[in-house]
């Protein structure tokens, strides 16, 4: 048996934070998308504001792996399996019908579905079901193989459009078209190579039940030298993503270097996000002030805080949208945050404004999570 620190039957505050700084970050990440801010370019300020919110999914899937694993240890085995795939099966529900709604405004169902981050987080809740039955050591060998090898795969280039609608499911993403006359699905998160990441998770959860110092030395280690791993092989181009760093008078050489691929994560994609989160996990343990606090309060609530965000997002924009380009607004009805008409002339926001109103959310949700909060806490009470 693992040593046991005194948290290992609490709630893991370090895991609460990371999960809350994640969800901040995508507040940030899906009011650029509603105020038609590129995903990129090269624009330091651009390519930043969108760089920084990568590490969102690439924690979303690790820490949910965690939580798995933290579970396990309050119910058997069959119990987990069985509140994993059920788990899954209500986010698949969820994101095809509320999420997707929130993102359009719309009801056109008929035309437009959008298979997100938590499609990918249901899906590979369905598929851990099955996987937490593996012995730890094949576990961790399937987590490795999945995560470091599939850049391997003939299929592993993003950009090629001759796959069938499984490969665009399980791995590449893209548009897959229903029936003849039915709705395009568009996968934005597949199912490979994220399932990999919450393996990794689960099996990484294991050093919570080791005592404070031993888990921290742990954290950086792995952080540490997945890290490394990243500066090499990315400096070299010798493996682990699609798209080469190069030197170019068009693009500055650090954003190439730090351009990854995200649709499908490539291994570099995961090793640059995951391991600084990994090495901080330790300090978030002290981030005990009252920003620290509020971070935990989004990291304990992730459903409700995603399932309020996008429509609050969307919310605003359209209100702002009413007061600086009226005849912009119906935009923001439109099939979000993939299939779209051209931004109208004008309505792009600026960074400034970006950043205020993600500020602005950020405060309306942190008060709607405390409701929240309270509410569950009064219902276990009684």
């Amino acid at each position: 048996m693992p040593e046991l620190s005194q948290e290992s039957t609490e709630r893991i505050h370090a895991v609460d934070v990371a999960r809350g700084i994640a969800m901040a970050l995508m507040v940030l990440d899906h009011t650029r998308v509603f105020a038609a801010v590129p995903p990129g370019g090269t624009e330091a300020g651009v390519f930043l504001t969108r760089w920084v919110t990568h590490f969102c999914a690439p924690t979303f899937l690790f820490l949910s792996g965690v939580s798995a694993f933290l579970s396990s240890r309050r119910r058997n085995r069959a119990n987990l399996s069985r509140h994993l795939l059920s788990r899954g099966l209500g986010l698949l529900a969820l994101e095809l019908v509320v999420v997707r709604t929130g993102w359009t405004f719309n009801f056109g169902f008929d035309e437009y579905l959008l298979a997100g981050v938590i499609w990918s987080i249901g899906w590979s809740m369905i598929l851990m079901a099955a996987l937490i039955r593996l012995p730890t050591a094949l576990l961790a060998t399937f987590s490795g193989i999945v995560i470091a090898g599939h850049n391997l795969l003939p299929f592993g280039n993003p950009w090629v459009e001759s796959y069938s609608w499984p490969w665009r499911l399980l791995y590449t993403g893209g548009l897959i078209q229903i029936g003849e006359q039915g709705p395009v699905l568009v996968v934005l998160y597949s199912v490979f190579p994220w399932v990999g990441l919450m393996a990794a998770g689960y099996v990484f959860g294991r050093i919570f039940t080791f005592q404070v110092e031993k888990r921290a030395r742990i954290c950086w280690l792995v952080g540490g030298a997945a890290m490394l791993v990243f500066v090499v092989l990315r400096g070299c181009n010798l493996y682990g993503d699609p798209r080469p760093w190069e030197i170019t008078p068009e693009c500055p050489t650090w954003m190439s270097f730090l351009g990854t691929n995200k649709y499908p994560a490539s291994f570099l994609f995961v090793l640059m996000t995951l391991g600084p989160v990994i090495t901080l996990l330790p300090w978030l343990d002290h981030a005990r002030g009252h920003g620290g606090r509020l971070l935990a309060r989004f990291g304990r609530v992730p459903l409700f805080f995603y399932l309020l965000h996008i429509p609050l997002i969307h919310l605003v924009a359209i209100l702002i949208s009413l007061v600086r380009t009226p005849n912009a607004t119906s935009w923001l009805f439109g099939d979000h945050p993939v299939t779209l008409d051209p931004v109208p002339e004008g309505y792009r926001y600026g960074l400034p404004l970006l950043y205020l109103v993600a500020a602005a959310c950020l405060v309306v949700l942190s008060l709607a999570c405390r409701v929240y909060e309270r509410f569950i806490q009064g219902r276990k009470v009684q």
